[in-house]
């Protein structure tokens, strides 16, 4: 890892916030649509300022709801670089300073996670950003993890966008990191952002590594799932399965887009 590349890259990230911050400021959209496109150009621009290279096998499904296994900050900014959608987020972001506006100006639907009713309360949301035609990207295991396995899926979210008819589809993100960057450097440590990780030490060090690579898989078709809406445990081992597949998979993608 590199001090000097942290630096830099530390100069570009910071200066995309601010030119695209601005933008917010001076235009604030007002539809999901233009927001959701506006969070796309600012995430597509951050990973080419980051030198992320992305490697997707499959097509982000243009409607419907996207769940993911959940890794890493970095996975919200791959998702929203290739395709423009709405996320659920848990309800601390919004007040994260900056990122906290940021994030709200974006679309974001909030969850309380904890809370019981908290799903429900989302649901207004995500279903008018699906009346908009936009794709909504949520993670059910609710927290990240270090890639070593996935996490039980919650299943009060995948009740909610069921019980509107959405269709849901499976996806999977991984990352990997080039050699160079020597052999105690682990993405389970310097990519993946879990347990009790401090957010700025962890992103110092992930700005200085070298050829770091995202990976995401999409299923080709939607989740068919065996009961109907109220059966919400067996949905949720059933989406859990579908991602799992997608893990088993996640290897060898040749097509590559760089940003």
């Amino acid at each position: 890892m590199s001090l000097f590349r942290s630096l830099v890259r530390t100069i570009h990230l910071a200066g995309y916030f601010v030119v695209y911050g601005t933008e917010l400021l001076v235009k604030r959209p007002s539809t999901r649509e233009a927001r959701a496109d506006w969070l796309h150009r600012f995430a597509a621009s951050t990973l080419h300022g980051l030198g992320v290279q992305l490697e997707v096998d499959g097509d982000f499904p243009s409607f419907g709801a996207v769940i993911s296994n959940h890794l890493s900050y970095l996975d919200i900014i791959v998702f929203a670089a290739l395709h423009p959608c709405i996320f659920v987020s848990k309800a601390e972001v919004a007040s994260y300073p900056v990122l906290g506006w940021m994030t709200t100006m974006a679309g974001t639907v909030y969850v309380a996670r904890g809370q019981g009713g908290s799903a429900m309360k989302a649901r207004e949301g995500m279903q008018a950003a699906l009346n908009a035609g936009l794709p909504v990207v949520f993670f059910p295991e609710g927290t990240t993890s270090d890639g070593s396995g996935l996490l039980k899926f919650h299943s009060g979210l995948l009740a909610q966008v069921r019980a509107d008819g959405a269709q849901v589809t499976a996806g999977h993100i991984c990352y990997s990191i080039g050699p160079e960057n020597g052999q105690d450097v682990k993405v389970s440590e310097q990519i993946c952002y879990w347990g009790d990780m401090t957010l700025l030490p962890h992103i110092i060090r992930f700005l200085g590594l070298q050829d770091v690579r995202a990976k995401v898989r999409f299923a080709s078709e939607p989740i068919e799932f065996s009961g109907d809406a109220t059966h919400r445990k067996k949905a949720a081992k059933e989406a859990w399965v579908a991602v799992a597949e997608l893990a088993e998979v996640a290897t060898g993608i040749e097509e590559v887009h760089r940003f």
